[in-house]
């Protein structure tokens, strides 16, 4: 009988801790919830994904450059600022940012875990993760074109795959002056 008590009590205690981690992961996770945080730039950013910060960033220009010295399969850890050309219109799931002379940088999120607002276009932002060249097929390229609104007519003119400038961001900073109510 004292076994069997035991046995309950300690149950009860693992329940217990398991259910005090799950509640603390639930209130760190940043990919459900939006936080807003101070930097030490005194501008305030809204954060999403993982926890960033606004320091030893790059900017678009230097990080065009980064993507010219690069080729298909390389990978660098980086965090740069530029302007946002266009989001996903559907759920905010991608980002094109501008790197200059008409470029961009193709933005997804890490593990699909977390979404942008869909009204940022011409805001500029703050990313960080890993960026990379890649040929993005056909069938990819039509499908962003329709989640971007794009026309039947100029949807059925993408005929060719493209090398793309993209970056797999797990954290994203938007200056708090940018967010639209």
């Amino acid at each position: 009988m004292k076994n069997l008590i035991f046995a309950v009590f300690v149950l009860f205690i693992a329940v217990s801790c398991n259910e005090n981690k799950k509640n603390e992961a639930a209130e760190n996770d940043t990919t459900v919830a939006e936080q807003t945080t101070e930097t030490s730039n005194e501008l305030a950013y809204q954060s999403f994904g993982e926890q960033i910060d606004d320091k030893e960033v790059l900017t678009a220009s230097e990080m065009k450059a980064k993507y010219e010295s690069m080729k298909v399969g390389d990978t660098i850890d980086v965090k740069f600022r530029s302007k946002v050309n266009s989001v996903c219109q559907k759920k905010g799931c991608w980002m094109r940012l501008d790197i200059g002379n008409e470029d961009e940088a193709f933005v997804k999120f890490k593990d699909y875990g977390f979404f942008m607002p869909k009204d940022i276009a011409s805001d500029e932002v703050i990313v960080a993760g890993k960026a990379y060249v890649e040929k993005t097929s056909v069938e990819d390229l039509k499908h962003f074109a329709k989640d971007a609104g794009k026309s039947e007519e100029e949807i059925a003119e993408i005929k060719e795959p493209e090398l793309t400038y993209a970056f797999l961001s797990h954290g994203v900073l938007l200056p708090e002056t940018a967010e639209k109510q």
